[in-house]
């Protein structure tokens, strides 16, 4: 296993994970820190939400990964699910961040991502690299993969509420910079 801080972040939908995660990045970026990976967001329509969409963190590209009216074979609740972007852009946003980013994030590892063969790979080679990452789990799902990363002993766990979801990523930070500046000083050494 990775000796680099693995952090997941979960909790009840709509409890503000993808926020506080988001809060994270830019914090990061803020600091000029490599920030790379995928972020899903709901789209809503008048105040209704009627889909989620993808996002990859280092190029702002961004997709519709499902929604309503989309007519797939893939189905989540009722919303159509196209594994095409997932792949196209969450996953290789995973792999870029992999390659050319210092901290790796991931939003989400839930029950729509592990439709995506793709996504379920790269998620574990990431999980086995030798950079920070932060993953947004769903909460209750019994998926093999969330299974996995929970008993990790390198992943911890942090769960975010409604309460804490502004406070939660000044908690994280910290964490994340001692595995960069650890990170930057080891390779300064050779």
């Amino acid at each position: 296993m990775s000796k680099k801080i693995k952090i997941g972040i979960t909790g009840l939908p709509g409890a503000g994970k993808t926020h506080a995660l988001r809060r994270v990045v830019e914090m990061l970026q803020g600091e000029d820190v490599i920030v790379g990976g995928m972020i899903t967001d709901s789209i809503t329509e008048n105040g209704v939400k009627v889909g989620f969409s993808v996002e990859d963190v280092m190029t702002g590209n961004k997709g519709v990964l499902a929604h309503k009216t989309l007519r797939s074979e893939v189905r989540f609740l009722d919303y159509g699910v196209d594994i095409e972007v997932l792949d196209s852009i969450g996953v290789n946003a995973i792999a870029t961040a992999n390659e050319k980013a210092e901290v790796i994030v991931i939003d989400e590892v839930g029950k729509l991502e592990v439709e995506s063969d793709r996504f379920v790979v790269v998620v574990k080679e990431v999980l086995e690299s030798d950079k920070p990452l932060i993953l947004t789990l769903h909460k209750k799902s019994r998926n093999p993969l969330l299974q996995d990363i929970r008993r990790r002993d390198d992943v911890r766990i942090l769960e975010v509420t409604h309460i804490n979801k502004n406070i939660l990523p000044y908690k994280i930070i910290p964490l994340i910079k001692d595995e960069i500046g650890n990170q930057k000083v080891n390779k300064d050494m050779y």
